[in-house]
């Protein structure tokens, strides 16, 4: 029997919840609709008010851009069958190359120094990054499954479990997140670009260009970014390769650690935080880039593509950032030009060689940081459309342009301290990440059977159709209190983290996962007394 996406996925109604208006009508229930008439329409007892406005105009504008230039001039709504592309061998490798692309840049490599920052042997560095990365994949690789077979984009997704208004918090969480990878981006392709022009381009100068390139390509929309992503992973595998075979020679495998006892304990757990964060934090997009596959796509393989395809392009980059950073203790010239201030774009023009080839590899690094900023400046707009029905309004093209304005304001101001910036930083990212994914895991494996028919697809965007969120935004709050009982940051250290060891251990991670599983009887309790 031919295989029927809208008849499997769309007609049968949720055993949780009353089946929702149809795909059409919810569009045109949204107070948010903007199609270019001043009249008012009634669907479904709901009042519709329409203008020919200043926002009517500019998405007038992105669906002419759309029919040009394929722009994706509706990129929140879900992705019907008519609009999927076949599924080919092409198609399936995107699955793993596509992240391979966006993680394999200079900002994973700078992650890799901090296991040597915190005093951790080289192979005690090596198998966290190794382990650790594949454990956040994991979370993202879930996260992935759920695209290809609702059609919808990750914070949709996540309407199911939150309910309407909590999901809110979690788009707002996901632009910033986004925002803040983008950042970090720019300035590890900033710190690159003045070292290749031997100081004549300033960091700022440089931060500016990579966003400005991450802009022009996040706007042009996924079916580019998909087909860009596929092949540049590439250059930067052979690069990583590059800086082994010129750098493993001096690596020290032979320094253990000082650190003893709860002193270690709590390095390793910190460190563990940082990298796990580091690929938990694509978990809120994942599903943004499956929309377009044939909802049947194997979610086994979605899982194990994903999984791979974040958590070891992610490591081989941090790898790289451990072996060259336990060179330090070997080589005293590279150490006085990496100095206090991390300047890691000097340190690799120094230790590759020939010279002009090692200006050629911090051209591509450069461009590393845009393969990665593509993917979250893109997801942040999506997000940002999200927020609030009348930012729906607003074309994602706007949003685009408005990230890219954040983005470089907050670039600009961190760039002198940048690994303080991913310490903090992504530390932060597996928390909240860490509290979505055992919520939304939870919704479909226990309250749903695993099983799409239990969704009422055609009800996404109708509040009235979704889970009114008390389950949802109480275990996600206690989830809150656990980030800052165990979270250990330069800023702030928690009571429970402040015990490990005398710089303490962040096991903010692991409390904020036993303490959200709350949500099941949370959420029993919700369906037994409110019934969706």
């Amino acid at each position: 029997m031919p295989y029927d996406e809208e008849k499997q996925y769309g007609e049968s109604p949720s055993p949780t919840r009353p089946m929702g208006i149809d795909e059409k009508q919810a569009a045109a229930t949204v107070d948010d609709d903007s199609r270019g008439t001043s009249t008012e329409q009634e669907y479904q007892g709901t009042v519709v008010k329409q203008d020919n406005g200043i926002l009517s105009k500019l998405r007038n504008l992105e669906a002419a851009m759309d029919r040009k230039l394929g722009v994706e001039s509706e990129a929140i709504d879900r992705k019907l069958p008519s609009e999927r592309q076949t599924l080919t061998w092409r198609s399936q490798l995107t699955m793993c190359l596509l992240w391979a692309s966006g993680t394999m840049n200079l900002s994973c490599f700078a992650t890799g120094f901090l296991g040597w920052e915190f005093g951790l042997s080289l192979k005690q560095s090596i198998l966290i990054c190794l382990f650790a990365s594949l454990l956040g994949g994991a979370v993202s690789g879930f996260c992935a499954t759920l695209g290809a077979a609702t059609g919808l984009r990750q914070i949709s997704i996540g309407r199911y479990s939150m309910g309407w208004y909590p999901n809110k918090i979690i788009a707002a969480l996901n632009t910033i997140q986004q925002i803040g990878w983008s950042a970090v981006g720019c300035i590890t392709g900033g710190i690159a670009l003045q070292a290749v022009s031997n100081g004549s381009v300033p960091i700022a100068v440089g931060i500016i260009i990579i966003a400005v390139v991450s802009l022009v390509v996040s706007l042009v929309g996924l079916k580019v970014i998909l087909v860009y992503e596929r092949y540049a992973w590439l250059i930067y595998l052979v690069i990583f390769l590059i800086i082994f075979g010129m750098t493993g020679r001096y690596a020290d495998n032979t320094t253990p650690t000082e650190l003893t006892g709860a002193d270690l304990s709590g390095t390793v757990l910190s460190l563990i935080a940082i990298v796990y964060g580091s690929s938990a934090s694509w978990a809120t997009v994942a599903s943004d880039y499956y929309v377009l596959y044939p909802a049947d796509v194997s979610r086994t393989k979605v899982f194990i593509l994903t999984t791979l395809g974040i958590g070891l392009p992610t490591a081989i980059g941090m790898m790289a950032g451990c072996v060259v950073s336990s060179a330090l203790n070997n080589r005293a010239d590279w150490a006085t030009t990496y100095g206090p201030d991390n300047r890691i774009g000097f340190l690799i023009q120094e230790m590759l060689y020939p010279r002009g080839f090692a200006d050629f590899i911090l051209v591509l690094l450069v461009l590393s940081g845009v393969n990665c900023n593509i993917l979250n400046t893109y997801s942040a707009a999506i997000s940002c459309q999200q927020l609030a029905r009348p930012f729906a309004r607003i074309p994602r093209f706007i949003w685009t342009i408005a990230c890219f304005g954040v983005i470089i304001a907050l670039a600009l101001a961190g760039r002198n301290q940048l690994l303080a910036y991913l310490q903090n930083f992504l530390s932060l990212l597996g928390y909240w990440c860490t509290s979505y994914f055992v919520i939304v895991f939870s919704e479909h494996y226990i309250f749903r059977k695993g099983n799409f028919y239990n969704y009422d697809l055609e009800g996404w965007n109708d509040p009235k159709s979704l889970p009114l969120g008390i389950a949802g935004f109480s275990a996600f709050a206690l989830g809150v209190v656990m980030w800052c009982m165990g979270m250990v940051e330069t800023w702030y250290v928690g009571p429970i983290g402040k015990m490990i060891g005398a710089s303490g251990g962040d096991i903010a991670n692991e409390l904020t996962f036993a303490l959200t599983l709350s949500y099941i009887p949370f959420r029993w309790l919700e369906l037994k007394y409110v019934g969706r």
